[in-house]
């Protein structure tokens, strides 16, 4: 598996550092994406800090990304290396139930998977969020962005639109 690296906490009290942690490999209906911006969310700061309870250390947050695409697995033909994509704040879900069904993975009845404080269901590890040089995905969680667009200012519409202000952080390396 892949080594990557980006800012997390390793307990509740500590404050973000530098990590370096592994991802899962390129899956034949995958998106590996290396992250340009990552938005800075509440969310992110209650999840470092176990404010919600399910943190398990060490801990990687940020669910507002934006990137380039950097492989694509065998079966994906609707990405291609290059192009600016995103990940919102959830990765994976059953994809057979109700909800999913109607693309409201957020209910999903078997438990979605968030970007951060999931568990990967490919190698079953923690899922790590993007404040991190590289992210991997299935194709399905990937989001198309427009060319032109000013990528550090689209960073923070991956959470729940434009909600509250958002202060995108480069985390290139």
């Amino acid at each position: 598996m892949p080594e990557y690296t980006g800012f997390g906490a390793t307990a509740a009290d500590q404050p973000l550092s530098k990590l370096t942690f592994t991802r899962r490999d390129v899956g034949v209906n995958d998106v590996t994406i290396d992250i340009l911006f990552c938005g800075v969310c509440h969310s992110d700061l209650h999840f470092a800090r176990n404010e919600w309870h399910f943190t398990v250390y060490p801990a990687v947050p940020g669910h507002e990304i934006v990137g380039r695409v950097a492989a694509v697995g065998a079966n994906v033909r609707d990405f291609k290396v290059g192009e600016q994509v995103g990940v919102g704040c959830i990765v994976d879900s059953c994809r057979t139930c109700a909800s999913c069904k109607d693309g409201l993975e957020q209910y999903c009845e078997g438990g979605m998977t968030g970007t951060y404080g999931g568990t990967d269901k490919v190698i079953g590890g923690p899922t790590f969020g993007g404040y991190s040089s590289s992210i991997t995905v299935d194709r399905s969680y990937v989001l198309r962005i427009p060319k032109g667009m000013d990528l550090a200012s689209t960073a923070p519409l991956l959470c729940a639109g434009i909600t509250i202000p958002g202060a995108p952080v480069c985390v290139h390396r």
